[in-house]
């Protein structure tokens, strides 16, 4: 029985983690939950799954939970504050830690699960693109083991040698092959971007996400940030990570290993997967996915990004070669950029822009100390706060 703690539980990685975990109560033990502010949700969790704590940022939706679960008899300690996030990822009874806090919101927690040796299932890609080196420094000295949830990441780690650990290198790995399914515009005409809306962003071809990762995924940004995670989780440059639009996302990413063998990871877009294989690690157990029907699918695609189409990949293999604290700052600029597009303030096609002036405003730092990672992120939010304000 191992302790569980879901760090954005009532997300969609959140979700589906515990919808898998609630098939495997022999297997795992709900030990805190946390949210930013569905406490609705968060209500109906903890009554389900009895957490021994559950974590609100704000204090006054925190109260009306307490009150709530009180009325009903929950014994749930709630505690409010982003540091209380950091206090149940370290708990002695937390076992493994579900990262799935969206954005830079998640950095410090992860990180502090990784300096306290816990399993982390690293759903949140920022955290990792932000730290960088850092969080995988942290991860050696701590003998923590990371796996990745990612739908890409987890499946390259699966075709990986066996007894593979991430952050090491494999010299008998040739190439990564990163999968894209192109999102919802690929086909559109360049001409038509300008005149993209929210809704259209997010309204994915295959997969149901959050509102700030669908955008991400129709300016391919996804993928960039997936391709400096996966330089980082696999100790592999920039130039053997090839990203490969694939529009079934039936293949979730491949490997290409130096005697010509190309070992691939299949399977329907269900989140559930990659989260599955990572909870019984290095064991498997049943998620809850529908088998994948070839007959179904009947023919598999693939093509080379158009990074005409999508400028914000390009900006990412940029941001990695510089290294430093500058995927830190692409990052930081791509989230106030979509907060910007999804509140109506700035057009789809200046998402890059955004990027791009803060990757030449703010000068990357070495990135040593998470305070210097802090800096260049709020030195790049600030730049393209200042940007998105001087265009109207």
């Amino acid at each position: 029985m191992k302790g569980l703690c879901v760090l954005g539980s009532t997300g969609s990685i959140g979700v589906s983690t515990l919808d898998v975990a609630g098939r495997h109560p022999d297997r795992y033990r709900v030990v805190a939950l946390t949210a930013n502010s569905n406490i609705d949700r968060l209500h109906e969790q903890c009554r389900r799954f009895k957490p021994s704590y559950a974590v609100v940022i704000d204090e006054e939706p925190a109260a009306e939970l307490r009150r709530r679960l009180a009325a009903e008899g929950i014994e749930t300690e709630i505690l409010s504050g982003v540091e209380s996030l950091e206090a149940v990822c370290v708990l002695p009874e937390v076992d493994a830690v579900m990262a799935a806090i969206v954005g830079a919101a998640g950095l410090l927690p992860t990180l502090a699960a990784a300096r306290a040796g816990k399993t982390v299932l690293l759903a949140n890609k920022e955290a990792l693109v932000l730290s960088g080196p850092l969080f995988m420094s942290a991860v050696r000295l701590s003998g923590a083991d990371l796996l990745p949830i990612d739908s890409e990441h987890n499946a390259i780690f699966q075709c990986m040698p066996p007894h593979y650990h991430a952050g090491r290198p494999a010299p008998e790995v040739r190439r990564i092959l990163l999968t894209a399914s192109g999102g919802p515009f690929l086909r559109k005409g360049l001409h038509e971007l300008h005149d993209v809306t929210p809704d259209e962003a997010v309204a994915h071809p295959n997969w149901v996400m959050g509102r700030k990762i669908s955008v991400d995924s129709a300016t391919m940004m996804n993928k960039g940030l997936e391709l400096i995670e996966a330089c980082l989780l696999f100790d592999s440059p920039s130039e053997k990570v090839q990203v490969v639009v694939h529009p079934q996302s039936v293949i979730h990413s491949m490997v290409d290993y130096v005697d010509g063998t190309v070992l691939a990871q299949m399977g329907n877009p269900d989140m559930r997967i990659p989260i599955a294989h990572a909870m019984a690690w290095p064991d498997r157990f049943d998620s809850g996915a529908e088998p994948l029907d070839l007959f179904a699918v009947q023919r598999l695609d693939f093509e080379a990004p158009d990074f005409q189409r999508f400028p914000c990949l390009q900006r990412a293999y940029d941001a990695v070669r510089a290294g430093g604290s500058m995927p830190a700052i692409l990052n930081a600029g791509n989230e106030i950029a979509v907060a910007a597009f999804l509140d109506g303030r700035i057009r789809f096609t200046a998402i890059p822009d955004v990027i791009s002036h803060c990757m030449s405003a703010v000068e990357s730092n070495r990135a040593e100390s998470i305070e210097e990672v802090l800096e260049s992120d709020r030195m790049a939010r600030e730049a393209a706060i200042r940007y998105i304000a001087a265009l109207h």
